[in-house]
């Protein structure tokens, strides 16, 4: 009867150790919703009513926490956010958004006349604004800037204008020194692509995204994968030849292009 007696305390304390674990694990389970991690969603490119929408659906939090300005995102939408698209999270995770701006940053237009084309594009950058069209008219000193222009008219230094504003420059063309190459434009993305054309006297024709690009931030991304005219070190093009791109995030469109090439 003793040895039962013993027996039966020792089932009952293993029992009641066992039942203990699994209540604190339970525990520990609910506390820090274990394997109940939310997928974060993509905010960005979205207006705040609709990510607050969408917040609310997917039990996240968002919070405004800074502010840029970009020319081509619509005022006020969302244009970054932290944790990134996809980052794994716990119920109720405050989510940093940064929005684009709604009143732009204005800037001062510099003085160009007299620099060279080189000079006006660091110039510009310095300022916040963008470098446009290059346009070419006959004169003795081939990329000297001869007018500075913003949609299509002259414009005096000093003058505001919103950060990004794209502007446009009259250079000279020296026929003697009128010749350029168009360069290897695949696998860059629109903003490098189109530093290299500027930096060889040429200009952005056709821009055009494929499918797999939905959005600005998407546009950012995308790299070139065709062009045309085609990159050259032997047939040379005038100064001011519009060259066109094509842009996708697909990167075995890269891979076929890269293929054909060899």
């Amino acid at each position: 009867m003793k040895n039962n007696w013993i027996v039966r305390n020792i089932l009952l304390a293993v029992a009641i150790f066992a039942a203990l674990i699994i209540i604190i694990f339970g525990s520990l389970n609910i506390i820090t919703r274990h394997n109940r991690e939310l997928s974060v969603p993509d905010f960005t490119n979205m207006s705040l009513e609709d990510a607050h929408n969408l917040a609310e659906k997917r039990h996240v939090r968002i919070e405004v926490t800074d502010s840029v300005f970009v020319k081509r995102l619509d005022r006020g939408y969302i244009f970054s956010q932290n944790p990134v698209a996809g980052s794994k999270v716990k119920k109720g995770r405050r989510i940093l958004i940064t929005i684009n701006a709604i009143n732009p940053q204005m800037v001062e237009m510099p003085s160009l006349v007299g620099f060279s084309l080189r000079q006006a594009k660091t110039e510009l950058t310095s300022k916040g604004l963008s470098l446009g069209s290059l346009i070419y008219v006959e004169d003795i000193a081939t990329n000297n800037v001869l007018e500075q222009r913003y949609q299509g008219k002259p414009i005096a230094p000093n003058t505001l204008l919103e950060s990004e504003s794209e502007i446009d420059l009259l250079l000279g063309l020296n026929p003697e020194d009128s010749q350029t190459y168009i360069p290897h434009l695949t696998g860059y993305t629109y903003l490098v692509a189109k530093d290299y054309l500027i930096d060889n006297s040429l200009n952005v024709g056709l821009v055009r995204f494929d499918e797999t690009v939905t959005n600005y931030t998407d546009s950012l991304e995308a790299v070139v994968y065709s062009q045309s005219p085609a990159f050259s070190e032997s047939i040379p093009f005038v100064y001011g030849t519009k060259v066109s791109i094509y842009l996708t995030k697909d990167q075995s469109k890269l891979a076929i292009k890269r293929n054909y090439n060899d």
